[in-house]
Parts: structure tokens; sequence; C-alpha cells
């Protein structure tokens, strides 16, 4: 478990080159027109982050796409991605997915060509961030519950490293605030092994903000 653990630590460093730094997925909206301005109104957005994005989209899309690609389902893979970008109504939300997923799925190849990634996927890349990550994860024999626990736990460093960049916020609240909601991912992840549901999800709220990035004046993120 030692190998797969410093594995799993460089896939979710913030160094890894996928470029989640330039995406905030309607933070930015949020911030700029008011909605989110003090730390207890990013906490409401993480509470739907964890309880809806995670939990019921993209916590189960990581699964999916883990064992999807243990069995060389590849078309599973395909219908599952579709599906996920499907339920992006955001056209920068959509392709901002697909661009870091793609990213990370070349540069694992790239720097681990010994990966059995290749030999089941060959040479397709264009999958969305979350069944990318489910992919290299399976391929590098990380457990399902790991993946899953992993992949939060990028997404909520995200938001809150985005956060510190957008709003009146400092590095001691910021980690105060992750840690808090870290704290309810090992829950969330086994809640998404033992329910086995498909992803969905409804957060029409998120959903306005990342649709009108956009138009947001003086953006600092693509997304």
């Amino acid at each position: 478990m030692s190998d797969q653990l410093v594995v799993l630590l460089h896939l979710c460093d913030s160094l890894f080159p996928i470029g989640s730094f330039a995406h905030s997925d309607g933070l930015e909206t949020a911030t700029a027109s008011g909605v989110i301005q003090q730390p207890a109104d990013l906490a409401s957005w993480m509470e739907t982050v964890v309880d809806v994005t995670l939990a019921q989209c993209d916590g189960p899309a990581v699964r999916e796409a883990w064992s999807a690609f243990r069995e060389g389902d590849v078309a599973g893979l395909q219908r599952l991605n579709a599906e996920l970008y499907a339920m992006r109504p955001a056209t920068a939300a959509r392709e901002a997915g697909r661009a870091m997923g793609s990213r990370l799925l070349k540069t694992w190849v790239s720097i681990r060509p010994d990966s059995p990634l290749r030999s089941v996927i060959g040479d397709q890349t264009s999958f969305l961030l979350p069944v990318a990550f489910g992919i290299v994860c399976a391929a590098s024999e990380i457990g399902d519950r790991q993946a899953i626990e992993a992949f939060m736990y990028t997404r909520l460093a995200a938001v809150v490293s985005a956060a510190m960049r957008l709003m009146p916020l400092g590095q001691h609240d910021g980690h105060v605030l992750l840690a808090r909601f870290l704290a309810r991912v090992p829950d969330t992840a086994l809640r998404v092994l033992q329910a086995r549901q498909s992803p969905q999800s409804f957060a029409p709220a998120m959903d306005v903000a990342a649709m009108s990035q956009q138009y947001t004046y003086s953006r600092l993120f693509r997304s």
C-alpha cells in the first residue's frame, strides 16, 4: 500500500500539471456578484460541493470510471463520460472538465510509461476530470474508496485555493474551513460506494454562476 500512497500523493499534489488553478467552477461569479463575501458564505457553497457535486455526481463518476477501467469496459467509460458531459449546463465548465481530464491522462502516460492505462483506453484522452481520475487510480492499483476520497480532497482544496484569491480569506481561516469539510470526506465516500447510484446533479445556483462566468468583469479564472 505504501507504493500506492506515494502515487496518490503525487496525483493529488497541487503541483501536478492539470491546470486546475485556472478554474473556479463559478466561484468567481459568486464572489464578484456579492453572493459570497465572507467565510460563512463560502461554507454554504462548500456544503453544496460536498452534498451535491461530490456526493451525487463526481464521486459516483469516479467510482464508475474506476470499475469500468478494471473491467476493461471502454464503451462503459465513454458512455459515463457522455452522460457526465451532458449534466454540465455551462459550456465553460464542460470544456474545463474535459481539458483537465485530458491533460491528466496525457501527463500520466508520459511520466509513467509502464502504466497499463494505454493498454486499456489506447490514445483516448478526451475524458472529463472525474472519469480520468478514476481511470488513473484504477490503473495505479489504488482502491476505489481511496480514489473517491482523494478526488474529493482535490476539489475541496481547489475551492479554498480559489477563494483565497477571490475574497478576504487568509491561509489560516482557509485551512480551518478546509479541515472542517475534509472531516466529512470519509463518510461521504463510503456512502458513494454503498449507494451505488449513477451520477446525478441538481445545483441550479452553482450552474447559473458557472454559466455567468464569461460576463464577470476583470476575470482571474477561465471558469
